[in-house]
């Protein structure tokens, strides 16, 4: 989980927020949203659960690891005893084949064909790369390099930044993030100053492999990528874990990197090109991709580790349309053993991140439970490996058990921050789908109010589970904890959220605490049982907003049927 920065929202993007979840609940043609109740959420459970999962005794619940056994048997005991049945054709976990690749004699990144000696750039210093593919040894010779801008294809915006290059065998030179990052607000065809998909770097990897490169580089820059490059170098180097590739797979690069923005200058200077001019010709539409006389060498060895993972899944089934789906996300996993405190504790227990929203899974089954089943199906999916990339959550959309076509939507619960109860919560990515408005009745109905992400330009709709189902067209709620606490407003709860990413995100000290104050975790699970229990209840099925990266997905998944989603 990658914890978004508080800060006050400008009243602009607040305005934004509002135009996109203001709407009068209901108002979109045949839009059904069920009046629901409060639920009886245990905060016992929230509490013994998460301390559990969150002790030594789970090491880190680290995937691959004793802890993940650990954790999957408690899960699917805290399942069962909630009131789930398998979600599984009888079973209570769904595998997850996982591969690591650890790259390793890096050779420098050489850059030939300007005027004079080769540029040889250093591996950490200036350039880092990893292969997705399962070889033992990855090799790129004298690829020839193509500035390719934001490195986008999207049809539906007509925007193509391959237009008219073969890149068989090349090597695409791209920016961070879309052409709308420096937008003062929320306007253009790439949502402002919010980061959409296509400034992912996961996207831009993807879409060079389609366009048939055989390497990716990323031009770093800090401020469109909201990390630095000590972020970069620290998680492109060591083992990387993704999911292993079936039947049928998309295709691959050989390599993909990233490279020190000065290092990319410099390259970009060396095809006798400017930089700045390149880089603003490519924020407007129509720009054509450059190629730079220049090519790309560069090797390395590659040590592969195959090892298997397990999703666990619960199913609350339907009384009236079973076949239809309503998701629960949250992660179980973190990251096991690490760099040790000054204590010398070495293990990462993952209390807020993400035992919190592991044990949400279980309270809100188990008042699901309570309340009696919905007219749909409610599915509760703790997913495996979010820490490495999303490759639990991807892997199930990849290979779903019950078909994304017939799963209406759903909300994720990624790690809650222990700051008392709130009088908002944070929208991260509002205005994308019609569930905004499920979301609005559901607030109005607590009483609260939604607050946009104060970092939009960080992409953070597209760090968490829910992305692997919306990439895939299936409508998905982030809803993050509010900043605008009862006690102290939104000064108490940026200090709250500053002391935890400083002291305790992805260390040693996210630790249980028996001292919290589980009230305004309390509400927001309230909320998400209202989402849950609408989406169960409704007969509607929300689609993304026009003009959303995601519709066109949606729409054909829909179409595949021979109607509408539903039938309708």
């Amino acid at each position: 989980m990658i914890r978004k920065s508080i800060a006050a929202a400008t009243a602009l993007m607040l305005a934004a927020c509002n135009a996109a979840i203001d709407d009068e609940p209901g108002s979109a043609p045949g839009l059904d949203i069920p009046e629901i109740a409060s639920g009886e959420i245990s905060e016992e459970t929230m509490k013994t659960v998460t301390e559990r999962l969150s002790s030594d005794e789970f090491e880190g619940r680290m995937p691959g690891t004793a802890g993940e056994r650990k954790t999957v048997a408690y899960l699917i005991e805290q399942f069962r005893k909630a009131g789930l049945e398998p979600g599984n054709n009888g079973s209570w976990t769904q595998k997850v084949p996982l591969v690591e690749i650890t790259g390793k004699d890096f050779a420098p990144l050489t850059i030939s064909g300007a005027n004079g000696e080769p540029m040889e750039l250093a591996y950490g210093d200036d350039w880092v790369g990893v292969s997705y593919r399962e070889d033992v040894q990855t090799s790129l010779e004298d690829s020839e390099l193509v500035f390719v801008g934001y490195g986008i294809d999207a049809p539906e915006k007509e925007w193509n930044d391959y237009e008219g290059v073969d890149m068989t065998g090349k090597t695409a030179v791209i920016l961070v993030n879309d052409p709308d990052f420096g937008a003062a607000g929320l306007d253009g065809p790439f949502g402002g100053k919010a980061m959409t998909y296509y400034g992912r770097w996961t996207y831009k990897y993807e879409e060079a492999a389609r366009q048939g490169a055989a390497g990716a580089i990323i031009i770093h820059d800090t401020e469109p990528a909201s990390y630095g490059w000590n972020v970069v170098e620290s998680s492109w180097s060591g083992p990387q874990a993704y999911a292993q590739r079936g039947d049928n797979a998309p295709p691959l690069t050989t390599m993909n990197g990233w490279v020190q923005n000065q290092v990319g200058r410099d390259i970009i200077k060396a095809a006798g090109k400017d930089f700045d001019k390149l880089a603003a010709a490519a924020k407007k539409k129509g720009f054509k991709p450059v190629p730079l006389g220049l090519t790309a060498s560069t090797s390395f060895r590659n040590d592969i580790r195959t090892f298997e993972s397990q999703n666990v899944i619960g199913i609350l089934p339907g009384t009236e349309r079973p076949d239809e789906y309503v998701m629960h996300t949250a992660h179980w996993d973190h990251l096991g053993r690490c760099t040790p405190a000054d204590d010398g504790d070495d293990i990462c227990n993952g209390a807020v991140d993400n035992a919190t929203g592991t044990a949400a899974l279980v309270a809100l089954a188990e008042a699901q439970a309570k309340a009696g089943p919905t007219a749909r199906s409610l599915v509760f999916l703790a997913v495996t490996a979010e820490e490495s990339g999303l490759l639990g959550a991807d892997y199930y959309a990849a290979n779903p058990v019950f078909p994304l076509a017939q799963t209406v939507g759903g909300i994720n619960m990624d790690a809650f921050l222990i700051a008392g109860p709130s009088k908002d919560v944070t929208v991260v990515g509002p205005g994308k789908s019609q569930l905004d408005q499920f979301l609005e009745a559901a607030l109005k109905a607590d009483g609260r109010v939604a607050t946009p992400n104060p970092n939009p330009e960080a992409g953070s709709y597209y760090r968490s589970d829910h992305f692997a189902f919306a990439k895939r067209g299936v409508p998905m709620l982030y809803v993050d904890g509010g900043e605008d606490l009862i006690e102290g407003g939104t000064q108490a709860g940026s200090k709250i959220a500053q002391d935890y990413r400083d002291n305790r995100y992805h260390g040693p000290k996210d630790e249980y605490d028996p001292n919290w104050d589980w009230s305004g975790v309390m509400a927001d699970l309230q909320l998400f049982y209202r989402l849950g229990r609408m989406m169960g209840m409704s007969t509607s099925w929300p689609n993304w907003t026009e003009g959303d990266e995601f519709k066109a997905t949606r729409d054909e998944a829909c179409a595949a049927q021979g109607a509408a989603c539903g039938g309708a």
